[in-house]
């Protein structure tokens, strides 16, 4: 997190409408990776707060996701159980997965990174 009291990162990223109000900051929050990649904006009206923990369950998400062959679910809290790749076959999840998984659809198989499987239709690992 950075301030950005003389509007140097907001213009280097046009942040700021040409024809907006001067006095009103700005309310986006960028997620910028270590590659300099934009990973998230999330843009809020001034009358509303940001919601930080929003913000670091998204960082929570990408953390995790760039790391394993993950991503997560709506309402996703760390520890929660997570959606393996559709790209992994069952092979390749048996093997990244050992705990076992749920298949519900055969394009959607739940895992517990945490623990046992995340469901009633473990996959045999």
């Amino acid at each position: 997190m950075l301030a950005d009291n003389d509007q140097t990162v907001a213009q280097l990223y046009g942040m700021i409408h040409p024809m907006s109000d001067p006095t009103v900051t700005v309310r986006s929050v960028l997620v910028i990776d270590p590659l300099k990649k934009v990973r998230l904006i999330l843009t809020y009206p001034p009358s509303t707060g940001r919601n930080f923990v929003e913000i670091l369950r998204t960082i929570d998400s990408l953390q995790l996701t760039d790391r394993r062959s993950v991503a997560t679910p709506v309402n996703w809290k760390p520890g929660d159980p997570v959606i393996v790749s559709p790209k992994l076959s069952d092979e390749e999840a048996s093997r990244q997965f050992p705990q076992g998984y749920a298949t519900l659809k055969p394009y959607l198989r739940i895992v517990d990174l945490e623990g046992g499987s995340a469901g009633e239709q473990p996959a045999a690992a």
